[in-house]
């Protein structure tokens, strides 16, 4: 049968184009149009044509050479690979109290049991919201907890006692659009940052005896670009993604009208409003937890960006970062002003150095544009076909990882933290359910399968079935994730489940 009145191609659709054509709004121009065949039209709505298939080889090599390099060079922890035979995590235990080796060979045996200690499978709790967690993160010492919610709440909790939490507080954003987007802890941990697809910022203390309302920070300063969201928010623009700076004087946030602001909190003003960007700002990143200087964002027009701050007012970024074919969901940095890691709707994780950054010149030169985002698709709502993914010409990042699903959401990933594993990992949320752990050199180091883990453990309802029934039965999709800094713990957000 054919669903198309005109045209050559016919046959059945899926179930997830069928479901893409009874979205559109305007389904008769789809159905009838002369020019259905157009592959604009079809792509748009998730129907392709069939196209050469490529090279099955494309796809980068597992091990990667380049990561395996920078886990030998000790980059990214300790290791062992000049040992003829590698020790079981029980034998290196029994050394470690014994006593056996130096000084030296004692410190390194006890980096690499910390290592090994990464979250296995068993559920420690579970936390069951009405709606989805949109993201949520560890304080760096570990002892506090934050989750922001689609209802537009962000609550806390005291860690201290990482297999025990204790819910202290909740703090409300009063002019939320469709969730909360983001949050960001000041360095001192003292405050909280919290955003909606708004262009206004609220702060609240994390202070248990802070009974105070939460203030708020204008970010529209009247320079942003009108856009899709302006009719609806009180501002011109939505933010998507806000981070304090290192020094907690100023805020940073990537928005929906395809900006960076830079924000100075005590004097309340915008110090920078820079159209950086061909599309949404997604994320944003400082490179250095000690330094304001220099930072990162990235966007749907599928391009990393380095901005330095004590420069931004000609508008013109430092350098760039390009190899992701889609746009990107999520960057985070190391920390350590060099290494930075960014998930994209191309179905792939990437490591990125500084060292390899692409000059502004070199940068414009090679027309980004026309390597990315041309497939048409829809990570809201179709399957990615791996037939769109090919290698980028220009690509300059160091590893790419693949194997997880960045589909319905922004999806984010992070490197592993210093103190419990010497950032020795990078792991992704995932949407099929499960949170991904992989090695520097992008083997699989492990997996934790959520979905599986919250089979059963609540009632879906009518409302609640909206996020977490699947045509198969129960689903979820692990957005975001928190690795303790001292414990093999980690927290899947969807539904908050704590791991261990």
């Amino acid at each position: 049968m054919s669903l198309f009145r005109e045209g050559g191609g016919s046959g059945l659709l899926t179930r997830t184009q069928l479901m893409a054509l009874l979205r559109n709004r305007d389904l008769t121009n789809v159905l009838f149009s002369e020019n259905a065949e157009d592959e604009g039209i079809l792509s748009h709505w998730g129907i392709r044509r069939r196209r050469q298939p490529k090279d099955p080889n494309r796809f980068p090599k597992v091990p990667s050479e380049e990561g395996l390099q920078l886990m030998r060079a000790g980059a990214f922890g300790t290791n062992d690979y000049e040992l003829r035979m590698r020790k079981h995590i029980a034998r290196r235990m029994l050394e470690r109290e014994l006593g056996v080796g130096d000084d030296e060979e004692r410190r390194r045996n006890g980096d690499l049991i910390t290592q090994a200690m990464i979250p296995g499978t068993r559920t420690e709790q579970i936390i069951h919201y009405d709606d989805p967690v949109y993201s949520g993160q560890f304080s760096d010492d570990g002892n506090f907890f934050y989750s922001c919610c689609q209802d537009f709440k962000v609550r806390m909790y005291d860690t201290s006692n990482p297999y025990n939490w204790k819910h202290y507080k909740t703090v409300s954003y009063p002019w939320g659009q469709w969730t909360l987007t983001d949050a960001s802890l000041s360095p001192d941990n003292r405050w909280l940052a919290y955003t909606s697809i708004q262009s206004m910022v609220s702060i609240a203390p994390t202070d248990p005896n802070d009974t105070g309302d939460p203030y708020t920070l204008e970010l529209d300063d009247g320079r942003g670009r009108p856009t899709q969201w302006g009719w609806r928010n009180r501002g011109g623009f939505g933010i998507w993604s806000i981070r304090f700076s290192g020094d907690g004087r100023e805020l940073v946030a990537g928005t929906s009208s395809n900006s960076l602001v830079v924000y100075d909190i005590e004097s309340r003003q915008v110090l920078h409003h820079v159209d950086g960007h061909d599309d949404h700002v997604n994320a944003v990143c400082f490179a250095d937890k000690s330094s304001p200087h220099v930072l990162y964002s990235g966007s749907d027009d599928a391009t990393i960006k380095v901005w330095d701050r004590r420069s931004m007012g000609d508008g013109r970024e430092a350098g760039a970062f390009v190899g992701h074919i889609e746009g990107l969901t999520y960057i985070d940095s190391k920390g350590d002003g060099r290494y930075i890691l960014s998930n994209g709707k191309d179905q792939s994780m990437k490591l990125w150095d500084l060292r390899m950054v692409m000059s502004t010149n070199r940068f414009r030169e090679t027309e980004p544009a026309q390597y990315s985002n041309t497939s048409g698709f829809d990570y809201r709502r179709e399957l990615y076909d791996d037939e769109d993914w090919d290698v980028h010409p220009h690509d300059n990042s160091v590893v790419t990882f693949r194997g997880h699903k960045v589909l319905r959401t922004l999806i984010r990933c992070h490197f592993s933290p210093p103190s419990a594993t010497n950032s020795r990992y990078v792991y992704s949320g995932s949407a099929d359910g499960k949170a991904y752990i992989w090695n520097m050199d992008a083997t699989l180091a492990g997996k934790i399968d959520v979905k599986k883990a919250t089979m059963g453990t609540r009632r879906v309802d009518r409302h609640t079935r909206l996020y977490f029934e699947e045509p198969t039965g129960w689903g979820t999709c692990v957005r975001d994730a928190s690795w303790h800094p001292s414990a093999p713990v980690m927290v899947g957000k969807w539904l908050l489940l704590l791991r261990s």
